[in-house]
């Protein structure tokens, strides 16, 4: 068969898909290289846009579509299934949209698998090619033996990726109330053979590598031993290459696994520190971090020792929050040393406890399916807060994106992280996500300028945003 495999994106947003570089959907790559070489298998990433969309469907060269969506995208995975299916075209969609509302899915599109279903693709497949596709295929959290490994040299029909992706496991055993990991892939950490990782980090072509696991260190004495034994396997037998990944904050204590991930390549790890405030650490379920609150200062300065950059990740809007937190997260992550700092709206997105939890007490107001679903995309806040407004909080976040638009700063950061790590890969890391970021808040203080035209300002918030971007220095 021919089949197109498409990752749709939102359009109401610039999305934190592209911040830096163009990064592959895994998934996809996944999918085409357990395909097989009996099917011809091209990715389609609206990442690069979605003007060749509609054309390269169009054209009669495909028998199969395949969509994966996070929930933004939800809404235009939605409109290409009907205009593929229009022309008589099958769709089947996957992903963590379709795994948390796999019956809404349903109405759009002829099938839909639900939950890790790269070990049922063939079954898929040869379901479609025979005409018997399933209305439903539910996979579960299996071994990773034999599974996951991307085909890493395809591109996408419509662009070109800068930057490899690569997963060695999956699973998360944190828990958080905002996030919908634990419930697709389980509270285990689960490994992929490290022979198997060995082979695709070698085949990878690309010099800079995003391992997208769902926490690379794990949160326990095993966890951290079957991550040092890998990055000794990648020292020992693994081609050179860089990379950062996704972390959780204790790994700054390890100084051992610390060593071993800078001599492996890694230059940065996101690291989710949420919040400063303990009690909405505790509504988020972050124990971990409830245990560390007093010690991050601890951490940040263990991953600068070994030359890594910390990219930390900050949410807003929980209920303790006031239209004062922004700007004191912003200052706070930045004398805490965070080199790469992002502040994201806080979204309950659907398959996760806080949407359950808001959606039962009537807070969201963002629930005009699926057209709304265009609005879950991190940069608007969609339902109501306890201590301060959806429009006062966005308010405050629109203050800090023209601060962050200002490109200045960037430079000054890099310099800081090259005196924090003592390494020029890392700070030159640093320099390119900066530069990212301020490009994404440049293109979302244009999106949003006439909606915040008449912003009310508070000098003492105004100064403590100013003072966050000059102590990046």
């Amino acid at each position: 068969m021919r089949i197109a495999l498409i990752n749709p994106t939102a359009r109401r947003t610039q999305g934190y898909h592209k911040v830096g570089s163009f990064i592959p959907h895994l998934g996809l790559q996944v999918l085409a290289r357990a395909a097989g070489s009996e099917h011809q298998v091209d990715v389609i990433d609206e990442i690069f846009g979605q003007d060749r969309t509609e054309s390269l469907l169009s054209e009669g060269r495909y028998d199969l579509v395949g969509l994966t969506a996070y929930t933004s995208g939800a809404t235009r995975a939605y409109e290409l299934a009907g205009f593929c299916r229009s022309r008589g075209l099958p769709v089947v969609m996957g992903g963590a949209h379709a795994s948390a509302v796999p019956d809404e899915v349903a109405r759009y599109v002829d099938s839909v698998a639900v939950g890790e279903c790269d070990n049922l693709w063939t079954d898929i497949l040869a379901d479609a090619a025979a005409g018997r596709l399933q209305p439903r295929y539910v996979g579960g959290q299996p071994d990773l033996a034999g599974l996951g490994r991307a085909q890493q040299s395809l591109q996408p029909v419509n662009g070109r990726y800068d930057v490899a992706c690569l997963q060695t496991s999956r699973g998360c055993p944190v828990g958080c109330d905002f996030c919908s990991v634990t419930r697709l892939s389980g509270p285990q950490i689960r490994r992929r053979p490290i022979d198997e990782i060995i082979e695709e980090w070698n085949e990878t072509p690309r010099k800079f590598i995003f391992v997208v696991d769902d926490n690379f260190f794990g949160v326990g004495q095993a966890h951290a031993e079957w991550a040092k034994q890998l990055l000794t396997e990648i020292i020992r037998r693994g081609k050179k290459r860089l990379w950062f990944s996704q972390t959780s904050i204790n790994m700054g204590g390890d100084e051992e696994g610390l060593k071993l991930a800078y001599r492996a390549g890694c230059r940065g790890m996101l690291v989710g520190f949420e919040t400063f405030n303990v009690d909405s650490l505790r509504d988020y379920h972050k124990g971990l971090n409830v245990k560390m609150l007093d010690r991050y200062q601890e951490m940040v300065d263990g991953f600068h020792r070994c030359g890594i950059a910390v990219f930390g990740g900050f949410i807003v809007g929980s209920d303790r929050d006031t239209e004062e937190t922004v700007a004191d997260t912003a200052l706070q992550a930045v004398r805490l040393g965070v080199d790469i700092v992002q502040i994201t709206n806080l979204t309950p997105l659907p398959g996760t406890r806080m949407y359950d939890r808001l959606m039962g007490e009537g807070r969201i107001f963002a629930r005009n399916y699926p057209e709304d679903w265009e609005r879950y995309t991190f940069v608007e806040t969609i339902y109501n807060p306890n201590n301060v407004s959806a429009r006062r909080l966005d308010e405050t976040i629109f203050e800090l994106r023209q601060a962050a638009a200002e490109p200045a700063w960037v430079w000054k950061r890099t310099l800081k992280t090259f005196l924090q790590t003592r390494s020029l890969t890392t700070a030159l890391f640093v320099h390119g996500m900066n530069r990212g970021w301020a490009r994404m808040a440049k293109l979302q203080v244009a999106a949003d300028a006439d909606r915040f035209r008449d912003i009310p300002r508070c000098p003492q918030r105004s100064e403590k945003i100013r003072r966050s971007f000059a102590l990046r220095s």
